[in-house]
C-alpha cells in the first residue's frame, strides 16, 4: 500500500497519499466521482488561481489576513496559475453540481503549498483552506466566477485572433478568384454563375458575422457573480472585498471584468454561459458549412467536381496509391459536431438553476472552454493547412460553365421562359451545349445571344 498521511474534515479522517498538496475534501472527491477522468482544463485552472491571488491579495489590503499568512498564499496562488501545480487537481468534472469539490481542491493545494512556502507541515492547517484561502468567498461565487473568466479570457485570447485570421484568409481568396467564373448551385444542382471569389467572399462574411457575434459575448460574460458568497446576500463577504478582487482580475487578464448588477441571478442562473455556447453553435455550424463547401469543391480530383484543388497534406489511404484526401475541412467538421453536442449538454444544464443556485457548474464550464479551445485550434489549422493554399481550377470551371443548363436562365426575359426551357431540354437530351442549340435555333441574334450568354453578365445584378 502507498505511503499516506491522515487528514481530517467536518466528517472525520481521511488517508490522503503521501507527497500531494491536496488534503482531505479533495481525497473524497477523488473516491466518490470515479466517472469520467476529465479533468478541468488549463485555461479554468488559471482563471481559478488567478481569483484565489487576487482574494488574498485584497484580504491583506483589507487586514483579513496576516501578512506572512497572506503572501503565502499569494506566491501558491501564482503558481497555480502559471500551471505548476496543475497535476494536484484531480477531480473529476462529473462531481457536485456547485463545484464545490474543485474549489476545495485548489482552496487545499494553495494551502498546503503555502504552508511548504512557509517551512510547515503540510497538511496542518497552519494555513487553513477554508479560514484562509477561501476567506470572504463560496464556492457558489467562486465557480461561477471562474467561468465567466476562463471563458472570455480565452475567446480574447484565442477564438477572436484565430477567427480573425480565418476571416482574411477567405477575403484574400475572395479578391484572388474574383476574376474566375464558375457554375452556382442551389438543391445541389447546376444554377445561374458566380464568380468563384463571389462564392469566397460568403464564407468570409459568414466567418465576419460569427466574429460579432463572439465579441456580443463580452457584455454577460464579463458579469461576474463574486461577491454574492452563499446565496447572493454577500454573507461573510465585506462590501469592499469584490470589487477590488474583480479589478485585479481586470489587470491580470487584460479583459475587463465588473460585478454582476443582480447577484442573485448571478448565482442562480448560467443564462451567459448558455448565450455563449448558442452563439459557439452557430460558429460551428458556420465551420460545418464552409467545410463541407470545400470538400465537395475540390472532389475528385478527376471525377468529383473539381473546381478548387486543396492543399495535399498526407496520403488518404491505405490501399488506394496516390489518394489524397480533405482531411483538414473533415477534421473541422468534426470539431463542429463536438460544439454543436457540447451545446446541448450546455443547455440541460442552464436549466438546472433551482432556486438560489445551478447545480450543473462543472458539466457545462467543461464543454464551454472545450468548445472556445476547439474552435480556436480549428479554425488556425483551416487557415494554415487548407485556406492558404487553395487554388482556382481554371478550366474546370469554365467547362462547367458550358455543359451548365443554367445558362438558359439569361435567355428567358429575352425568349421567354417556355421556349428557353424547350432549348435547355434539348441540350440536355443531346448532350450539347445552350449556346449550341440557341445558335441552331436563332433564338437571338449571334452577337446578341453572344452578349446574353457571357457568364461574366450573369453575375451581376441586371
Amino acid at each position: 500500500m502507498s505511503k499516506a498521511r491522515i487528514e481530517t474534515d467536518s466528517l472525520g479522517e481521511v488517508r490522503v497519499p503521501e507527497g500531494v498538496y491536496y488534503g482531505a475534501q479533495t481525497q473524497r472527491a477523488v473516491e466518490n466521482f470515479p466517472i469520467s477522468g476529465l479533468r478541468f482544463p488549463r485555461s479554468f485552472i488559471r482563471a481559478l488561481g488567478l481569483l484565489k491571488k487576487a482574494a488574498a491579495e485584497t484580504n491583506l489590503e483589507l487586514g483579513a489576513l496576516e501578512e506572512r499568512v497572506g503572501k503565502a498564499i499569494v506566491q501558491a496562488a501564482q503558481e497555480v496559475a502559471e500551471g505548476k501545480l496543475d497535476a494536484q487537481f484531480v477531480v473529476d468534472i462529473f462531481q457536485t453540481g456547485s463545484g464545490t469539490s474543485t474549489n476545495m481542491n485548489a482552496n487545499e493545494v494553495i494551502a498546503n503549498r503555502a504552508i511548504e512556502i512557509l517551512g510547515g507541515r503540510i497538511g496542518s492547517k497552519e494555513v487553513h483552506p477554508n479560514d484562509h484561502v477561501n476567506r470572504g468567498q463560496s464556492s457558489n461565487d467562486i465557480i461561477p466566477t471562474t467561468i465567466h473568466v476562463a471563458a472570455l479570457e480565452s475567446i480574447e485570447k484565442q477564438l477572436l485572433p484565430s477567427l480573425r485570421q480565418l476571416h482574411a484568409a477567405l477575403a484574400e481568396k475572395a479578391r484572388e478568384f474574383d476574376s474566375i467564373v464558375k457554375i452556382g448551385r442551389t438543391h445541389l444542382q447546376d444554377a445561374v454563375p458566380i464568380r468563384l471569389g463571389q462564392e469566397f467572399s460568403g464564407y468570409a462574411s459568414m466567418v465576419e458575422h460569427g466574429i460579432r457575434r463572439v465579441e456580443g459575448l463580452r457584455t454577460h460574460l464579463s458579469e461576474l457573480a463574486l461577491g454574492g458568497t452563499a446565496v447572493g446576500t454577500g454573507l461573510n463577504s465585506q462590501p469592499r472585498f469584490a470589487p477590488r478582487v474583480i479589478e485585479k482580475l481586470s489587470e491580470a487578464t487584460g479583459v475587463r471584468f465588473r460585478q454582476a448588477g443582480n447577484l442573485f441571478e448571478a448565482l442562480a442562473a448560467r443564462d451567459a454561459v448558455v448565450e455563449a455556447s448558442g452563439v459557439l453553435k452557430t460558429v460551428a455550424c458556420s465551420l460545418m458549412k464552409i467545410a463541407n463547401d470545400l470538400r465537395w469543391l475540390g472532389s475528385g480530383p478527376r471525377c468529383g467536381i473539381g473546381e478548387i484543388l486543396l492543399p495535399d497534406t498526407q496520403p488518404g489511404s491505405s490501399i488506394m496509391p496516390g489518394k489524397v484526401n480533405p482531411v483538414i475541412p473533415e477534421a473541422v467538421t468534426m470539431v463542429a459536431a463536438q460544439v454543436i453536442g457540447c451545446d446541448a449538454a450546455i443547455t440541460i444544464g442552464g436549466q438546472s438553476g433551482n432556486f438560489e443556485l445551478n447545480v450543473m457548474m462543472p458539466v457545462m464550464a467543461y464543454n464551454l472552454l472545450l468548445s472556445v479551445e476547439l474552435l480556436g485550434r480549428a479554425s488556425s489549422v483551416l487557415v494554415e493547412k487548407c485556406v492558404g493554399g487553395i487554388q482556382a481550377n481554371k478550366e474546370r470551371c469554365q467547362e462547367m460553365i458550358e455543359r451548365s443548363l443554367a445558362m438558359c436562365t439569361a435567355l428567358a426575359p429575352k425568349i421567354g421562359y417556355d421556349a428557353a426551357a424547350k432549348i435547355a431540354q434539348q441540350a440536355y437530351r443531346t448532350g450539347r451545349t445552350v449556346r449550341e442549340i440557341a445558335l441552331e435555333k436563332k433564338a437571338l441574334p449571334e452577337k446578341e445571344l453572344e452578349e446574353v450568354l457571357d457568364p461574366w453578365r450573369m453575375t451581376e445584378p441586371g
